[in-house]
């Protein structure tokens, strides 16, 4: 079975907490804090499976989740960190945040590993609060919760050209004959139920790989037959071999499969449809270029209908359009060599580049505090503008203000969880004064 969409749950590992304890020994009376920090949780990672093809595994199991960190101990022992949790995935894979279906990650290109979610910082021991007005803390800082986000897995195949065309035009065959790959065929339609890949070597170290799109049908956009399923694909073709049985041994004509096939491309995207094609007018070997005789003339010689080259009434349709055509023979591997070598021409002349989806949405980012509630109001008695609650607080408690990237952080955060706006809503001026728990600052744009 292929399957080539999947939807998860992952979560990184939780921090473990803060230990309190206080030093007891026989001769020390008044040991001081000792309680150590709690180990950080266990990230999670996407990494690219070569030995991978499809997303089937994700059918079986939902849920991925990284290992916890341990809590702190007494006599300052740290607490064990969380295992990490690695996500194997095919090549070509694109992940999504589940709802908006934003881009989180392409795993195409240079791409192999990502951390996509980490795990929860540690808290520190009693041990980090003792001062000199307060030798005995009784407080322990909290670790850092877990990250759950769900994603889906989206599969598009990566291969330099796609083969489209109807079912049963010849795709497999002309799969087979042009490359290393060897997929199911036989008689009957819709035997190829997987995008299958090929390596087409031309000698002298000249190749490029093709992929099998299977399941277009009229109506494959709207999710007729298997279409939707399998367009995804095309999306990171540098050119389409568009196969036509040119001797309609379907009985349908190969000029509307043309069209109904382009509808459907159209139907699903732009940047699908406007994909180079070339056209391999297939079947050339099955063409019969004698038909049953219609009628007897005068003679009694038998009077055959005027035959019309179907190869030619193809070319003289797609090629004033700019669509090169090529008859071929899968079977046979007529006009094939030409076939091919204009294919890899035409690829050298184009940009070389993989197809690469943008990031558009990073959760471990996002989900760092977006949970957790403030708000943001004036203080009439001490004429200051408050800033508070827990998102707030757990900022400012991994937050080193004293450092220039700690510092870029807080600006940022300030800005992106729109404090800033709030702030002004309220009628801020420069030289203000901003109150956030213990960190007292004037406000300047």
């Amino acid at each position: 079975m292929f399957a080539d969409r999947a939807r998860i749950i992952i979560s990184s590992g939780k921090g473990g907490d803060g230990h309190v304890s206080f030093r007891r020994e026989k001769y020390v009376p008044d040991g001081g804090p000792d309680g150590g920090d709690g180990g950080r949780g266990g990230d999670v990672y996407l990494v690219v499976d070569d030995g991978l093809n499809t997303l089937i595994d994700f059918k079986h199991k939902r849920k991925y989740a990284a290992g916890n960190g341990e809590n702190g101990g007494k006599r300052n022992c740290r607490g064990k960190d969380g295992e990490d949790c690695i996500i194997r995935v095919p090549r070509g894979t694109v992940v999504k945040e589940a709802d908006t279906e934003r881009v989180i990650i392409d795993m195409s290109g240079d791409c192999r590993k990502y951390k996509i979610l980490s795990g929860g910082r540690g808290g520190c021991g009693n041990q980090h609060y003792a001062t000199s007005t307060m030798q005995a803390p009784k407080y322990a800082q909290p670790g850092q919760p877990a990250k759950v986000v769900e994603v889906f897995l989206e599969l598009k195949v990566i291969a330099d050209v796609g083969l489209v065309g109807y079912p049963s035009v010849g795709k497999s065959t002309f799969l087979s004959r042009v490359s290393n790959a060897r997929p199911q065929i036989a008689e009957y339609h819709f035997t190829t139920l997987n995008p299958h890949l090929g390596v087409v070597d031309l000698g002298d170290g000249n190749s490029f790989v093709v992929a099998d799109i299977p399941g277009l049908i009229e109506g494959a956009a709207e999710g007729h037959g298997l279409g939707l399923q399998f367009l995804r694909h095309i999306e990171r073709n540098k050119l389409l071999i568009h196969i036509l049985d040119a001797a309609s041994t379907e009985g349908r004509d190969p000029l509307e499969d043309y069209h109904k096939i382009n509808a459907e491309l159209k139907a699903y995207g732009d940047k699908v449809a406007s994909i180079p094609q070339i056209v391999a007018a297939n079947k050339i070997d099955a063409i019969v270029k004698e038909e049953e005789p219609i009628d007897i003339d005068e003679d009694g010689e038998l009077i055959y209908p005027e035959y019309q080259d179907p190869v030619e009434r193809i070319k003289n349709a797609l090629e004033p359009e700019g669509v090169k055509v090529f008859p071929v023979s899968a079977v046979t591997g007529e006009g094939m060599k030409e076939l091919l070598s204009y294919v890899y021409q035409q690829l050298q002349e184009m940009k070389q580049e993989d197809v690469i989806f943008d990031t558009e949405y990073n959760p471990d980012e996002a989900l760092q505090y977006e949970n957790e509630p403030f708000e943001v109001f004036y203080n009439e008695e001490t004429k200051e503008y408050v800033v508070e609650g827990p998102r707030i607080e757990k900022m400012l408690g991994y937050t080193n203000l004293e450092s220039e990237k700690g510092f870029r952080f807080f600006q940022k955060f300030l800005k992106d969880n729109g404090i800033l706006d709030e702030l002004e809503a309220l009628g801020i001026s420069e030289g203000d004064t901003v109150r956030m728990y213990g960190l007292t600052f004037d406000y300047y744009k």
